[in-house]
């Protein structure tokens, strides 16, 4: 090949290379301190309480030009429930309801993403109690800003609502008259930051 043909293929070959990079999908790591994981369950019918997990970590895939090629996995330390009460807490932890100690790990990773109106809808096996569902997770793209330590940062919204018998969590108490002591559908919230990696 002549040199001046090579040089134009090596000129070609880096464009493309260059290009590709400039398209391709960011990574960003949540931020746990800017992050809240939450879930309400109904008490007694009347009343609903509030939780969170305070240990996790995940990473989010995304693309700016098309989020609806994104992907998020999430890992969650089951022990970390947080409800402002120690021996709810600790219920909540033993083999009545999570079984931490057997399953110490809730998990998520997307296998696709859905353009819905204005936000997306994020599907993919969610595991609780040792027990994998599918679950859909609508969501909306708060947007990217810097931080002053220079930081680009990106911001996520979602709710969903599971049945935790699902997950193979059952134990509850019939109310005298009908009811149920713990609502079996459980609304999972999610506010997330996550910060663009190198």
């Amino acid at each position: 090949m002549q040199p001046s043909k090579l040089r134009a293929g090596f000129v070609f070959l880096s464009f493309l290379l260059i290009s590709a990079s400039a398209f391709a999908a960011d990574t960003y790591k949540i931020d746990p301190n800017h992050t809240s994981v939450n879930f309400t369950v109904t008490h007694l019918m009347i009343n609903q309480v509030h939780g969170n997990f305070t240990d996790f970590d995940g990473v989010i895939t995304y693309d700016e030009k098309d989020p609806s090629k994104c992907s998020v996995e999430v890992h969650i330390k089951a022990a970390s429930v947080d409800t402002r009460n120690t021996m709810r807490d600790n219920d909540i932890r033993s083999e009545h309801f999570f079984d931490v100690a057997k399953f110490p790990d809730i998990t998520f990773k997307s296998t696709s993403v859905e353009k819905k109106g204005d936000g997306y809808i994020l599907h993919g096996p969610m595991t609780l109690h040792g027990v994998t569902r599918n679950v859909a997770i609508p969501f909306t793209i708060g947007g990217t800003a810097k931080d002053p330590g220079g930081n680009i940062r990106l911001s996520a919204e979602g709710s969903f609502t599971i049945d935790r018998r699902d997950f193979g969590v059952t134990r509850n108490t019939t109310l005298e008259g009908g009811g149920l002591l713990i609502s079996n559908d459980v609304k999972i919230e999610l506010g997330i930051e996550a910060v663009k990696q190198p």
